[in-house]
């Protein structure tokens, strides 16, 4: 029983959960494992060459992220997210990130805006490198790290539940069409209007920004490289065998 692509997943035994479960959060967004379906971990050990426990504890920490949930013995679950549910979230978060992105505009201080190139940067360097994850964990970090200089903590915590709920499936057809970088690059643009004092500026493009990760969004769950779609691709070898030290 085959699922993932080949992987190196060279690890030490105190790192091979954590390498396991960066390779499955990969695998979701490449639509590898798909959005439904259920998974048991001895067969997704199997495709890894490990035993079933790092694979578990692996999944479960997929669980508390909200990406699966468990099925009583048989395994884990991916969750689905409609369009419905993605339309609500992303209005929600446009409700909360929109003027929270006006008031840092006219509040933070160069300094703490300047912080943020370095990720934004991080951002279209991850998409030009094809680095999916990459792109992801680096686009959580400027975002979040961009609300929390409203110094509320509950909205952050809002906002990282959010875009847990409606995380990018199948990004894969995106970034081999290119549209993913001007999507990254929308992350400096927001910076300098901000760093120019720019707050309707800033807002527009946030909206705008939100509005095309949607869009986006949308695609990838249509076109091919979606973890909804048909032509999810599995051509290349399962994951390599791990080696536990």
């Amino acid at each position: 029983m085959r699922h993932l692509k080949q992987r190196d997943l060279s690890a030490t035994r105190e790192r091979l959960r954590d390498q396991v479960a960066h390779a499955l959060r990969a695998a979701l967004i490449s639509g590898e494992l798909r959005p439904g379906q259920v998974y048991s971990a001895p067969a997704l050990a199997e495709d890894f060459g490990i035993s079933a426990t790092p694979v578990r504890e692996a999944m479960l920490d997929l669980a508390r992220e909200g990406l699966v949930e468990p099925v009583r013995n048989k395994g884990f679950r991916v969750t689905a997210v409609s369009e419905k549910d993605l339309d609500q979230y992303s209005e929600i978060r446009a409700l909360i990130e929109v003027p929270t992105v006006g008031r840092v505009t006219r509040s933070a201080t160069r300094e703490e805006l300047e912080a943020l190139r370095p990720v934004a940067e991080e951002i279209v360097r991850s998409a030009r490198d094809h680095d999916l994850i990459g792109y992801l964990e680096a686009d959580r970090r400027f975002h979040l790290s961009l609300l929390a200089l409203c110094g509320n903590e509950r909205l952050v915590e809002t906002v990282g539940d959010l875009r847990k709920r409606s995380r990018l499936y199948g990004l894969t057809a995106l970034d081999e069409s290119g549209e993913l970088i001007s999507s990254a690059e929308e992350h400096l643009e927001l910076l300098d209007l901000m760093l120019a004092g720019d707050a309707k500026g800033a807002e527009k493009c946030m909206t705008r920004h939100l509005g095309h990760v949607r869009s986006l969004w949308a695609k990838s769950r249509g076109g091919s490289g979606g973890a909804e779609g048909s032509g999810v691709r599995r051509s290349r070898p399962a994951a390599k065998r791990v080696a536990t030290g």
